[in-house]
């Protein structure tokens, strides 16, 4: 029933395309007055529309709005959307729907350039780019070991990407065992946790293009996902060149991961969780998942952010609040499909 709503020969009704649009907004808009100095709808859109216009405005709502809350909710929306959009890619691309953006090691690459970074004591863009740097490098070591002369293997790609998981997962346990307990080992563990505190306009401008061309990328490519489900010359039969599409997929996924993970840490459940969550929506088409994936993710990780700053006086970790939620939701989604396991 839910998917006659939403669908109407095969794609989304009108009505269903504007609520994907309208969703992320309404939910920042809907959060952006919750915090530690709680605005009323009101006061948030006086405020709003007299910054806009130049004129002079509440100087403290002011700063909260636009200097604290709106770069946290658009790096959410970027972020969350960016996830959603490569998890759902990364499914299609192994035809595994326990297949995460993690698994070509992106994210372990990631962490160990931001580890390094803050041992260096370098500022918050240089441990930005240093993460993204590194992030880059581990995947290209990935498609590197997996490439043969046929092109790029599957299976081999996935245990590429397992390895160098591992390696980098070891030296960034050996960065964390030579780090200051008192000063460092806190704060490098607290940006591993994930967190959107230190969102700037800056960050967002460094480590969003990336998210957007990639996500960009993917939602060009949709069409195409259906075929990568079938055999390879099932798929050369249709047309389609795999080794360069596999590629280009794989290209995606690594800039928004890199490009999240450098900006706000580790965000666990999201690659995972969202795509399925759109799949009970839409169907398996990924030409309709994909969008929705983009949507709910932006809206999940606007919904978590706002949780992690006001259930406690300190603020909780995004992945601790990812997997606190994910994980009973998707023992539910794996009930609900057990029959069609057996």
């Amino acid at each position: 029933m839910e998917r006659k709503l939403l669908l109407r020969n095969g794609a989304f009704r009108p009505w269903a395309i504007a609520a994907m649009l309208l969703l992320p907004p309404l939910i920042a808009v809907f959060c952006c007055g919750f915090g530690r100095m709680s605005l009323p709808p009101a006061k948030l859109i006086e405020t709003a529309f007299l910054t806009l216009t130049g004129r002079d405005a509440d100087p403290q709502a002011r700063a909260v709005i636009f200097e604290l809350r709106i770069p946290r909710i658009l790096m959410a929306i970027a972020v969350g959307g960016g996830l959603g959009c490569a998890g759902a890619a990364c499914q299609a691309l192994f035809s595994n729907p326990l297949a995460t953006p993690d698994i070509l090691g992106v994210t372990s690459g990631t962490c160990v350039g931001a580890i390094l970074a803050i041992l260096l004591s370098f500022n918050m863009a240089g441990i930005q780019a240093t993460a993204l740097l590194f992030g880059l490098f581990s995947v290209f070591v990935t498609l590197r070991l997996s490439s043969g002369k046929r092109g790029i293997s599957i299976l081999f790609l996935v245990l590429s990407g397992v390895m160098i998981s591992s390696l980098f997962n070891a030296l960034s346990s050996l960065l964390k065992y030579t780090a200051d307990p008192m000063d460092k080992l806190p704060q490098i563990t607290y940006w591993l946790m994930g967190s959107f505190t230190g969102a700037s306009y800056r960050k967002l401008l460094i480590g969003s293009p990336m998210i957007l061309i990639g996500t960009a990328l993917i939602y060009l490519l949709r069409w195409q996902f259906n075929i990568l489900s079938l055999s390879e010359d099932e798929a050369r039969a249709s047309g389609i060149h795999l080794k360069r599409m596999r590629i280009l997929l794989v290209l995606a996924i690594t800039m928004i991961t890199a490009s999240s993970v450098s900006m706000c840490g580790q965000v666990g459940w999201v690659g995972l969780l969202i795509p399925h969550c759109a799949r009970m929506m839409t169907g398996s088409n990924n030409r309709l998942v994909i969008p929705m994936s983009i949507s709910l993710g932006a809206s999940f990780l606007i919904l978590i952010d706002t949780l992690s700053r006001t259930l406690t006086v300190i603020e909780l970790p995004l992945s601790v609040l990812t997997a606190i939620l994910g994980a009973p939701f998707f023992i539910l989604l794996l009930k609900r499909s057990e029959r069609s396991f057996r």
